[in-house]
């Protein structure tokens, strides 16, 4: 496939990835007009067990089966492939099952795990109900992966980017739905509204399903007769098939599970901590928050990174595998440069403009006093999220990837030590803290092993991020500015279309400064490698 495909294939994936977590922030104003933020905490107890098993059930299996399928391809043996694809499928139906079971028998002790007997809000027994019903999502998901894998080993990556897409827009409307008619209309309980709200997971799954049937169904021709013209077969035993297949997989799926734990390490510790201080009736609140209001604007940045690390792994190994250390220098650089570039501003933005962020989304004016300042402190860890998911992303560019799993152990043991001790001192805002602590610690010795490893020179970085650092204070001091400007007319307290209108005029002032800055120091061109031309339009330099 040509360099131009292959390209446009990642850019697809990576905009359907980003709509994906878009559609996934939006949804959650209706969400919280309906269930509110004792729906919001019970609907974060449930998806944090859920999204630790879908990462331990598929196994980084999907990510390996694509590039076990493209190394055969390259070598024209079409059959081996195949042959791989249908062990995985086997394999993903098993582990599917087995993290079904898990997760609905055990969803009673997890429930008495999070929600201590003097709970003032939730009960054990809505925390059981929602575990249930997103249980069965899980019959589907890991082998659904599997045909996503297959086709991005064809370097095709509309059925992953399609499918991904259907998914999200059909969980999100029966999500919807069913909170509505079980609320307004069958006159039912929260809890009943975000059980099935869960269970939409496995709806979206169903559609992803038949998406990707019709994929297969069409492409099979096409696919059996590269099977039948292959001249040559390696004969591998279904063994070894497996052990390379796990020698792919392993390191990818702690990875990847680093915001659920952290997110769970919350779960466990965050509602007991909270009544114990004496905070227990803003729990559920605060927690909502962090794990799914809160999270949900936040990730939104971190998305750019999560596209940023899809799209370098293959050409940072490469360069690698060649030798060719300039090249791969100069790859690393611009990646690490794009995510400091763009990130950076839009987590102080967010910090800076927390009330009214949240205002505008969410509404809840009356909670906004907890939900302002919690944002606020969360906005930064986006950043942080996204350097890990990149760092994490070159180290297994450069073959180091089991080190990314122990900088990842590093993080999560700092979070557990730190985690009660920092909300005792600081309430809710300490789980935070631990949070954006644990994660640095990762990035810390993430870029450590860079720099041992391949003597990788951070000087060009730094000098360029801290540029990009001076042009967030221009852009503070400019919202800093606007803001009180405005305060003499209207302020977040005015409501939520008050909170609309600042956000109107606050960002894009503050935008335009950092673009303007970083254009005309050449620093956007330097970073994304070309002149973005829209900018030359825009600001018209001479």
């Amino acid at each position: 496939m040509s360099t131009s495909n292959i390209l446009r294939g990642t850019m697809l994936l990576t905009a359907a990835t980003f709509l994906s977590k878009f559609l996934g922030m939006i949804y959650t104003i209706p969400f919280n007009e309906l269930v509110g933020t004792t729906g919001g905490a019970l609907y974060g107890y449930a998806y944090g067990p859920y999204n630790i098993l879908i990462s331990l059930s598929t196994i980084g299996v999907p990510l390996a089966v694509s590039k076990f399928v493209s190394k055969y391809n390259a070598l024209g043996d079409y059959y081996t492939g195949r042959r791989m694809f249908k062990a995985g499928m086997s394999l993903m139906a098993i582990t599917g099952v087995v993290a079904f079971l898990l997760l609905y028998f055990g969803s009673g002790l997890l429930a008495k795990i999070y929600i201590g007997s003097d709970s003032q809000g939730i009960s054990v027994a809505e925390v059981e109900m929602t575990l249930k019903m997103v249980s069965f999502a899980l019959l589907l998901i890991p082998s659904m992966s599997i045909i996503r894998g297959f086709f991005q080993g064809y370097e095709s990556m509309g059925p992953t980017a399609i499918s991904q897409v259907v998914e999200q827009i059909v969980r999100i409307v029966f999500l919807l739905s069913a909170a509505f008619l079980i609320i307004h209309v069958l006159d039912g309980k929260i809890s009943t509204a975000v059980g099935y709200a869960t269970f939409a997971a496995f709806v979206g799954a169903a559609a992803s399903y038949i998406v990707l049937g019709l994929y297969w169904k069409k492409r099979k021709p096409y696919l059996d007769r590269q099977v039948a013209s292959q001249r040559k077969t390696h004969q591998i035993p279904l063994k070894d098939l497996y052990k390379e297949l796990f020698r792919y997989a392993g390191p990818f799926v702690l990875v990847g599970l680093a915001t659920p734990l952290y997110q769970q390490i919350d779960a466990i510790t965050f509602e007991r901590t909270m009544s114990a201080i004496g905070q227990g009736e803003i729990s559920a609140i605060a927690f909502s928050n962090i794990n799914v209001y809160g999270h949900k604007l936040v990730i939104i940045p971190v998305t750019i990174a999560t596209g940023l690390s899809l799209a370098i792994l293959p050409a940072i190994t490469k360069s690698i595998t060649e030798r060719n250390m300039p090249l791969a220098f100069r790859q690393i650089n611009q990646s690490l440069q794009i995510v400091m570039l763009l990130v950076l501003p839009a987590s102080v933005g967010m910090s800076l403009l927390s009330y009214e962020v949240y205002g505008a989304f969410y509404g809840d004016f009356e909670q906004l006093y907890i939900n302002g300042p919690l944002l606020a402190w969360y906005a930064p860890v986006a950043l942080l999220f996204a350097f890990f998911t990149v760092t994490s992303s070159i180290l297994q560019g450069i073959n180091q990837q089991r080190f990314a799993v122990r900088s990842l152990g590093a993080g999560l043991i700092v979070k557990i030590c730190l985690n009660v001790p920092l909300m005792y001192l600081l309430g809710a805002k300490g789980a935070v803290v631990g949070t954006l602590l644990a994660v640095l610690i990762a990035i810390v010795l993430n870029f450590w092993r860079i720099k041992q490893t391949i003597g990788f020179p951070m000087r060009e970085f730094t000098k360029r991020s801290a540029l990009m650092g001076i042009f967030t204070v221009f852009m503070t001091i400019t919202v800093l500015v606007v803001k009180w400007v405005l305060s003499f007319w209207i302020t977040y307290e005015d409501g939520r279309f008050a909170t609309v209108l600042i956000l109107m005029v606050t960002v894009p002032v503050g935008a335009l400064v950092y673009l303007w800055f970083s254009y005309e120091s050449t620093l956007l061109e330097r970073t994304l490698g070309n002149r973005v031309r829209i900018f030359d339009r825009i600001f018209r330099r001479r």
